[in-house]
């Protein structure tokens, strides 16, 4: 295999690891804060709303929004790291 495959190979290895985190990110606070720990996020308000209902209705959107600057910065390293950034 040539230098050039197994540089490609770790780039995309180590940008599949960046994806699995933080999609797990983002679905641990979807899907755990909006509805499994719904009942008990809701014993907490954030101006007058329960603290469930925030995280299913904006916060798993405020953080999917965070989490695409965070994805880009990590891949703008992760280019250079491998010599792909213009």
């Amino acid at each position: 295999m040539s230098n050039k495959q197994e540089k490609a190979n770790a780039y995309w290895k180590e940008n599949l690891k960046y994806l699995c985190i933080l999609l797990s990110i983002w679905f641990a606070v979807s899907y755990g804060a909006g509805i499994l720990f719904k009942e008990a996020l809701d014993t907490i308000q954030i101006g007058g709303f329960k603290l469930g209902f925030w995280f299913a209705q904006q916060g798993s959107i405020y953080v999917f929004v965070i989490l695409i600057f965070v994805y880009v910065r990590l891949m703008n390293k992760l280019d250079k790291k491998y010599g792909y950034d213009e």
